[in-house]
């Protein structure tokens, strides 16, 4: 579940990050008495799943209430395009007033899962700002890694060496060791995958100030966490993807012409990966969890199925433990029920009661290609996609 810059800052600063006095703003009057209220200069910023909102013009400066009242009016109900959305963009529906500071110098810092070594990590750079992404890929040197133990523990006398060896100047080294301390708390007590704040301003009381943050948490581990699960508020997400994840599904809607519907991230993504190489584009991904059921899986489908620019579906599933296969034939029949314009599929499953779900998805009323070799499905749905 990715939160917005706003929710992010609310929830780092239950943890005691300090982040800038601000508001929410769903129209051009609201972001003017949010200036009104702040008093002097305030940035303006869209708030959308995504980062890089910068240098396309979603952060501005308003020095008074109607310019505040102006750059809203331009942002709200329109897409922005980063090089984190998708081509068509995010449509802006709220912004975020917040009160501008001033500050010399500035950190990156993120906390995520090292996935080879499956413990947290902080990366950390004294280069944090706008184009971070962009400098580190031409300096890597320019970001350094501390790994954490699995429960985020860590030797507070080596982390304090750690930012010293980056440069933070004394001024501030206590306070960025106190709200780096708050982070790991944060990411390990709200079963984040990813907490970024960029950047945490050094200002001149010898503090910091998270000035933009962004985290992802984990979508499992929501049902430990109502207040969190309340945040994935479906008026500021993707209806799509909050719909998937109710049905127990995994979903991102990508904008190529292949839907697939696929069991397991590791088989989702090799899944993905053999579409593209065989010149094919995925039209999202999708993992369907363990405990899903036909019914759910019908809705998954159904997802894909609603898309126009769905030419074919491939269905690319391991049957075993709780998802055999013919759950997964079972739910193809409930999605193109009624359906008068399904495109075709491409079916191929290997495991549990296999045999049965080819039989079942065969004498469907579709027009539905069974193979049982995972790279002639690929080709198959590729050739499909370019009829």
């Amino acid at each position: 579940m990715y939160l917005q810059e706003a929710q992010s800052k609310t929830l780092i600063a239950r943890f005691g990050v300090r982040v800038p006095d601000g508001r929410a703003a769903r129209t051009p009057d609201e972001a003017a008495e949010g200036a009104r209220r702040l008093g002097g200069p305030v940035m303006v910023k869209a708030l959308i799943h995504a980062g890089g909102r910068d240098p396309v013009g979603g952060v501005r400066l308003a020095e008074t209430p109607d310019e505040a009242h102006a750059e809203a009016d331009r942002m709200l109900g329109t897409p922005l395009v980063t090089a984190q959305t998708r081509p068509e963009g995010e449509i802006v529906g709220a912004v975020q007033i917040e009160r501008m500071l001033d500050f010399d110098r500035a950190l990156y810092v993120a906390l995520m899962v090292d996935q080879r070594r499956a413990v947290p990590t902080l990366m950390a750079s004294m280069e944090g700002g706008t184009g971070i992404e962009e400098d580190a890929a031409r300096a890597p040197a320019m970001v350094q890694k501390y790994p954490l133990d699995a429960d985020g523990g860590h030797n507070p006398a080596a982390l304090a060496a750690f930012f010293d060896m980056l440069g933070v100047p004394g001024t501030h080294a206590e306070s960025v060791l106190e709200t780096v301390e708050a982070l790991i708390r944060a990411f390990v007590e709200s079963d984040a995958t990813l907490i970024e704040v960029n950047p945490l301003a050094l200002v001149e009381d010898g503090g910091t100030v998270a000035l933009d943050a962004k985290i992802i948490l984990d979508d499992n581990a929501l049902f430990r966490h109502p207040e969190l699960k309340a945040m994935n508020d479906i008026a500021k997400g993707d209806e799509t993807e909050l719909l998937a994840q109710a049905n127990e599904i995994n979903f991102i809607a990508m904008d190529g012409e292949i839907g697939l519907v696929v069991n397991g991230a590791g088989l989702g993504l090799a899944t993905h990966d053999m579409v593209i190489e065989a010149g094919g584009r995925p039209a999202n991904f999708m993992d369907i969890r363990t405990m899903a059921t036909p019914s759910q899986i019908a809705t998954g489908i159904g997802l894909l199925l609603d898309r126009p620019e769905t030419r074919v579906v491939l269905v690319n599933v391991h049957g075993g433990g709780m998802t055999a296969c013919d759950r997964i034939s079972d739910a193809l029949g409930m999605a193109v029920e009624g359906r008068t314009d399904t495109p075709p599929v491409v079916f191929r499953v290997a495991g549990q009661n296999a045999a049965q779900a080819r039989a079942a998805a065969a004498a469907l009323p579709i027009r539905c290609t069974v193979s049982t070799d995972m790279g002639e499905a690929v080709r198959l749905a590729v050739a499909e996609a370019g009829r």
